[in-house]
């Protein structure tokens, strides 16, 4: 039968309210110990444990333990070692005898919040120490928990490093914003990454891709595979041979057999006017005509040739698709998070051709959005937000890059 009972009764409800487990498996001093509780009116619930097997059972549902060390299944600290496992946060108050105190001791270097001696404690006493040791365990378990958060900070923020990186692309006949956004706001990044490169030559590179799953492993998959596109980019390697030296290293580093990696990379001759854009798995980009911005010349790129993503299959060819751009124009590509999220209550996605009305519709919003690109990206993305109804679940990257005329003027109203 067990022995999990109270021995002591006071009113549960008030809020400053304790539950005590005292694991003793003495009656002679377990009766003093309630006796000393008897003396002062203080609202504890005491339960009592006779063995360590006991107080393990019992030990998450109270808020403090008074522990002897000398009980008939631990010896020593072990039995202290064994409860402080099993209960995060909860108070640990070692009781020893007056011979062996320095016991005692050792157990605070062990993890306990204090000693009491037996005989020489008072009701009093007895209750303020209870109460200090929750105290102070608490506070330790807030003070773990703020470390633990500032561990992963620092973690997220050596991911961002890696996976959010500073843009080669300089010079004013060049528009171009990133936004990064984990998944439900979570602290660690997931396996979206991008880059953008402008060469010796002044062509513009851009790449976004998404590494499949979530969190770290996937994380640094995906900076590894931006960090091999920039050192081929800035070798001045042909896209097709980058593509595939790409699937080489997912192939070599993934963790799981089945991990893949959706790409879309543009490449944009120096003069503006041409591109070339590959997509792996990947959703097509948005084309923003400047010769009708006012009228919301804004369609998808439907035309744009897909092929499996990266690590699916074996290829020796990477088939693209040739644009001929206008004089003015913008491309803004992105990762599916971003039209993933459901429209309203229903089981709608927004899609392609959904966001490609949703950028038509910001960009009338917020005609200052050319003097800052950032501007309709974080518009864009706030909406496809209030659509979903909250937050958007997958991680998102969008990349907006376009073409100005004129070294030192932006696009006319």
């Amino acid at each position: 039968m067990s022995s999990l009972l109270p021995v002591v009764g006071a009113p549960t409800s008030p809020a400053d309210s304790v539950r005590v487990l005292l694991v003793e498996d003495d009656d002679g001093d377990a009766f003093l110990v309630r006796e000393l509780l008897d003396e002062v009116v203080t609202p504890v619930t005491l339960l009592r444990a006779r063995s360590l097997a006991e107080a393990e059972a019992a030990v998450r549902t109270v808020d403090c333990v008074l522990l002897d060390l000398g009980l008939p299944d631990a010896t020593g600290l072990e039995g202290l070692r064994r409860l402080a496992a099993r209960a995060d946060g909860v108070a640990l108050l070692v009781l020893t005898g007056l011979s062996d105190e320095h016991r005692g001791v050792e157990a605070v270097a062990a993890g306990a919040q204090d000693y009491l001696v037996k005989g020489q404690v008072d009701g009093q006493l007895l209750t303020r120490a209870i109460r200090y040791a929750i105290g102070r365990s608490r506070s330790e378990a807030t003070e773990r928990a703020l470390q633990e958060q500032q561990l992963h900070a620092e973690e997220n923020a050596r991911l961002e490093r890696g996976l959010l990186p500073s843009p080669l692309i300089t010079g004013a006949d060049v528009i171009f914003a990133a936004r990064y956004q984990a998944g439900g706001r979570r602290l660690l990044l997931g396996g979206d990454f991008y880059d953008a490169i402008r060469d010796a030559d002044g062509a513009l590179h851009v790449m976004v891709g998404d590494v499949s799953g979530h969190g770290p492993d996937e994380a640094a998959l995906g900076v590894r595979l931006r960090i091999a596109w920039r050192a081929l980019v800035l070798a001045a390697r042909p896209p097709e041979e980058i593509l595939g030296t790409l699937q080489q290293v997912l192939v070599a580093e993934r963790h799981r057999e089945h991990i893949f990696a959706t790409v879309c990379a543009l490449t944009v001759s120096a003069d503006r006017r041409r591109a070339r854009v590959h997509l792996a798995g990947h959703p097509a980009p948005v084309l923003i005509d400047g010769d009708a911005l006012d009228g919301g010349a804004v369609r998808l790129l439907a035309e744009a040739r897909v092929i499996p993503p990266l690590g699916v299959v074996t290829r020796t060819s990477w088939p693209s698709t040739e644009l001929e751009l206008p004089e003015r124009w913008a491309l803004l590509l992105h990762t599916d998070g971003l039209i993933d999220g459901r429209i309203g209550r229903g089981a709608e996605r927004l899609g392609g051709e959904g966001l490609a009305e949703l950028v038509g519709t910001e960009m009338r919003e917020h005609p200052d959005w050319r003097a800052d690109p950032g501007l309709l990206v974080d518009a864009v993305i706030a909406r496809a937000e209030a659509l979903n109804g909250g937050d958007l679940v997958d991680d998102v990257a969008v990349l907006l890059v376009g073409a100005l005329p004129g070294p030192r003027v932006g696009w006319p109203p």
